[in-house]
């Protein structure tokens, strides 16, 4: 997905795939999927911080963030995996950010250090 290489994209998909953003209630084809990330604006770096493999494929957390580093985003994707492809991908996308305000006045908690 970083490199928005779409030919190189495909070949790990069935054809019948479908993706799901549920947090923004939004169904796609591979193709529209494919699409919706490589024609995103500007040039992304990213991390898979996690991976932990189940029967059915993956669940899998990563951090994604633009090169300007003017932002950045966590998502958690579980991910089936049906003859050595993905079948299907469920994904929740969040904007990495303080915590808000009320739980701050709350005064607990505190930010996680990263290494």
């Amino acid at each position: 997905m970083i490199e928005q290489n779409a030919d190189a994209l495909r070949t790990f998909f069935h054809q019948d795939a479908w993706v799901e953003w549920l947090c923004t209630c939004e169904h796609f084809t591979v193709e529209e999927y494919i699409r919706a990330n490589c024609e995103y604006p500007g040039a992304w770096r990213g991390a898979v911080e996690k991976c932990v493999w189940t029967q059915e494929g993956c669940v899998l957390a990563a951090k994604v963030w633009p090169k300007d580093e003017s932002n950045s985003f966590h998502v958690v994707s579980f991910v089936r995996i049906a003859d050595g492809k993905i079948a299907s991908m469920e994904e929740y996308w969040s904007d990495d950010g303080p915590a808000p305000e009320w739980r701050r006045q709350m005064n607990i908690g505190c930010p996680i250090k990263n290494e």
